[in-house]
């Protein structure tokens, strides 16, 4: 238990539902700091953190300093404007209780905040019930993945790698920044493996497609043997790749009605599919047999349409499929494969009969608007009522101990 008391966060009457919750009768251990039963080891795969606001400039190569992206006014409106793309007005809406909460535990850090900001963060997370957690950049970080300038992308991302792991240094037993690579440039990317590897970085985070933009054919992906050297680097230094939505495409491709929901739906979490199948379907797993990877922020009610689609296409189309497999594409998944779950039923309802109990990961997303925090205790116990106490343990952090080297502290064994 913990004597800690946190200043309450009122939820905005729109997010009530939030705060619903069955309770956990029957469970072994609570989700909820503080409570009478031992606490779940709990581990948030996804989390995000915002660089201080002149970060890139301080520190980016001084010939890209020209075309970094910028905010901009324009009659009484804010532009994000970034080279090579059409400028993006923002949109700016009144926040309230805890959605206003969200906004500033994820606001961006001055130089004079930092030195204290992550015994704030391990502070909000602690009040969630994360024990660790994996880190993906937010704000002006997120942008590096956008451009066809892969030298441009690769300098962005060595500012992210190297402040990132700065800054979590104090807490680097329970925050593994997601170092950013770059994948245009297969040999680019190799030495900043390496580079990630010198530093002590633990996990990678690759664009869910290499070459930025449209789809061409001609542009070399995972699937391709091109990528093997890159590969073979990974798995020597032992490291999990990760592929988070909204990387290696702008996501924001629709306007108007309804557009808020189609770019989070089908141009934010669809395409991170890609790399799956990309991966699976190709020989890769054959060759690098200790290559791992995970899907971030894209949930995984998809996964179980997805294995029966790919072993589907490799059995019906035999005569078009090469390379021949030493297995089906979905065994791939589940050796060396795993997802990010919120709250997220349809994966959860089908977790059992396609045998992903040991493929899902959970993750609060904090702090932004679609994740769980600072109400995952609620959230939790809704959806994972009807579930083993083993499956519970192994989603809220026993695999992602696993898979990404977290160790579990005694108390929680």
């Amino acid at each position: 238990m913990t004597d800690t008391v946190y200043e309450p966060i009122e939820a905005d009457p729109q997010n009530a539902w939030r705060l619903e919750s069955p309770g956990d009768d029957g469970w072994d251990r609570s989700v909820r700091p503080g409570a009478p039963k031992k606490k779940y080891f709990m581990v948030s795969v996804d989390t995000h953190l915002t660089p201080p606001f002149r970060l890139y400039a301080e520190r980016i190569d001084k010939k890209f300093r020209d075309i970094m992206p910028r905010i901009e006014e324009r009659d009484g409106h804010r532009w994000m404007v970034q080279h090579g793309m059409r400028a993006e007005k923002l949109v700016e809406v009144p926040l309230h209780g805890d959605d206003l909460a969200r906004t500033k535990a994820g606001a961006g850090l001055s130089s004079i905040e930092e030195e204290a900001a992550i015994d704030r963060r391990i502070s909000d997370q602690d009040r969630d019930g994360v024990d660790a957690e994996i880190i993906y950049p937010n704000g002006p970080a997120l942008l590096m993945w956008a451009g066809g300038n892969p030298e441009f992308s690769m300098a962005q991302a060595r500012v992210w790698n190297d402040w990132s792991l700065e800054f979590t240094a104090p807490q680097k037993h329970r925050c593994y920044p997601a170092c950013a690579v770059p994948t245009a440039d297969v040999d680019a990317a190799i030495k900043e493996v390496e580079r990630i590897a010198k530093m002590g970085g633990k996990v990678l985070n690759l664009p869910s497609k290499p070459i930025w933009g449209p789809d061409d054919v001609s542009a070399i992906n995972y699937n391709l043997p091109v990528f093997d050297p890159f590969w073979a680097c990974v798995v020597d230094h032992d490291l999990p790749i990760t592929f988070h939505v909204a990387s290696g495409k702008d996501p924001r491709a629709a306007r108007g009605n309804g557009g808020a929901i189609s770019n989070y739906v089908v141009h934010a979490l669809a395409p991170t599919v890609e790399p799956v199948v990309a991966l699976c379907g190709s020989g890769v797993f054959d060759r690098f047999p200790k290559l791992r990877f995970a899907t971030i922020e894209a949930n995984a009610g998809w996964v179980p349409w997805t294995l029966d689609t790919m072993d589907e296409a490799y059995l019906k189309h035999h005569f078009w499929v090469r390379p021949k497999l030493k297995y089906l594409p979905s065994e791939y998944f589940r050796m060396n494969g795993a997802a990010s779950i919120g709250e997220d039923r349809s994966a959860l309802l089908m977790m059992e009969p396609y045998k992903l109990q040991d493929n899902l990961m959970w993750a609060n997303d904090f702090p932004h608007h679609e994740g769980s925090w600072p109400y995952s205790a609620p959230a939790i116990e809704r959806l994972f009522g009807d579930m083993s106490e083993t499956n519970r343990a192994k989603l809220l952090g026993l695999n992602a101990a696993r898979f990404f080297g977290f160790d579990i502290p005694e108390k929680y064994k």
